[in-house]
């Protein structure tokens, strides 16, 4: 009988062992991706004393700003290149964006059909402006990111200063 009990708590370990292995590697990898959710973050917006916007560059190399349309919270990927401010079919529908007008978008990938709905409010830190134009139908990996195009860039000037990127009132 001796022996029957040392078997068991030997199973029960051998058992356990690699559950327990699992579960400190779901740890790990849960505290990894906190620490690079943050690390990889993209810095904030700074707004100077005379309204000038400082978008630092993100570790990307791209230009990252938090930002709404029409209220609508959403991070802005800065696009020069771009004609309009763009958001995907999924955003447009969670900030219920009107349908718009029918249109396919020319881009460095091709060819995309999407709409463009008007009148819409779009703003940056303090930056607000009213009746842009904006592109519905940008796909990418993250619907909740749009690219912050000329419509909106256009009424500033913009100065790219080493990893910083101003957006001063014309």
């Amino acid at each position: 009988m001796g022996n029957n009990s040392a078997d068991k708590t030997g199973r029960g370990g051998l058992a356990w062992g690699p559950l327990a292995i699992v579960l400190f590697w779901l740890a790990v990898m849960g505290v990894l991706y906190a620490v690079m959710s943050q690390v990889l973050k993209p810095p904030p917006l700074v707004v100077s004393a005379t309204g000038e916007l400082s978008i630092s560059r993100a570790r990307d190399g791209h230009f990252y700003a938090q930002g709404q349309i029409e209220g609508k919270a959403v991070t802005f990927l800065v696009d020069t290149g771009a004609s309009l401010v763009v958001v995907s079919e999924a955003f447009a529908r969670e900030a219920g964006l009107a349908s718009g007008e029918p249109t396919t978008f020319r881009t460095a990938s091709g060819e995309l059909k999407g709409r463009i709905v008007p009148g819409l409010t779009v703003s940056v830190g303090p930056a607000r402006i009213s009746g842009l134009r904006v592109g519905v139908g940008l796909v990418g990996p993250d619907p909740s990111v749009a690219l912050l195009g000329q419509s909106f860039l256009s009424r500033f000037e913009l100065v790219l200063s080493g990893d910083t990127l101003t957006l001063r009132t014309k």
